[in-house]
């Protein structure tokens, strides 16, 4: 068991992750005001768009025109999520300084995610790390379904550890596991980790958690105690794979930031700030977000960090 960090970086997926099943198509003004607002509740990284179809997913259809005309305070790390070749192409023209590439660890969600099987998807992941490496761009090198498969149930660690050790070969600046199916468990959290860290070295682990089973927070404790310190959130709960049944949001910011602020951690995010944001965009797409500090009657004071 690893000190508990004193400060947590969370990577606000909202933007990409957290309204791509969303039907109400959102404008690029709009992403740009919930851009700007989260930067000013102080979040510092910022998962701004995924390079994707817009016949798969109509959400990021202006992912160029988002990135031409962001403001990019010098202070927050902005980042997009590869798919293939075309993606990071696109990518590279947009500047982009962080990109994410994610091989499942599962055969049949990568199929139905990039019509490929892992080996095949892994062949392609590595040549775009090398490749974006080259053109300058930061690389966070990631696993999905590290902790299980909705379709295929368990997925063997030892698969989980060849993705990695093949990363670890072209020394990706991060790795990330993501609990895609949110099926981690806190037992199963630390049994990973204590894999993953060891191949890892000096490289940072973040996680990418989703709230399925209403393990989220759980796994964010043992992750924690595991030396874990990058965590994955998406603004108001929202969020889950398009091609995971039953998919659920991922762990929420406001909840996440809450309850690090509760034992001592600090994020750098003002609460109130936060939870207004929230709540305005919960007004945008005309609904009630999951992330259960909303619910509280004086959530925007939980704290002001």
């Amino acid at each position: 068991m690893c000190p508990l960090p004193a400060n947590v970086i969370l990577h606000e997926v909202v933007l990409r992750d957290g309204i791509q099943t969303e039907t109400r198509i959102l404008s690029t003004e709009e992403k740009l005001n919930l851009m700007e607002r989260l930067v000013e509740s102080g979040v510092r990284r910022i998962e701004v768009s995924s390079f994707v179809s817009p016949r798969l997913v109509p959400q990021m259809a202006d992912a160029e025109k988002l990135w031409m005309e962001m403001k990019r305070h010098e202070n927050v790390l902005y980042s997009a999520l590869i798919l293939g070749r075309r993606s990071l192409e696109r990518a590279m023209e947009c500047a982009v300084p962080h990109v994410g590439i994610f091989v499942s660890a599962s055969e049949t969600h990568s199929r139905k995610n990039s019509n490929r099987t892992v080996a095949e998807a892994q062949k392609e992941a590595l040549d775009l790390i090398g490749k974006a490496k080259t053109a300058g761009m930061e690389v966070r090198a990631g696993v999905m379904n590290a902790f299980g498969c909705a379709y295929e149930g368990a997925v063997p660690i030892e698969g989980v550890m060849d993705l990695i050790e093949d990363y670890m070969k072209i020394e990706p600046d991060e790795l990330c596991l993501a609990d895609t199916s949110g099926m981690a468990n806190p037992r199963q959290m630390k049994e990973v980790l204590t894999r993953v860290k060891e191949a890892a070295g000096e490289t940072p682990i973040s996680l990418h958690l989703h709230n399925t089973r209403g393990l989220g927070l759980a796994n964010v404790w043992e992750a924690l105690q595991q030396g874990v310190c990058i965590f994955d959130t998406s603004l108001g709960g929202l969020g889950g794979c398009p091609f995971i049944p039953g998919a659920r949001g991922n762990i929420a910011t406001e909840d996440t930031a809450h309850m690090l602020h509760e034992i001592g951690i600090q994020t750098g995010i003002d609460m109130n700030r936060l939870v207004g944001t929230s709540r305005d965009f919960e007004k945008v797409l005309e609904k009630d977000f999951p992330a259960a500090v909303l619910h509280l009657p004086n959530a925007g004071s939980c704290d002001t960090q």
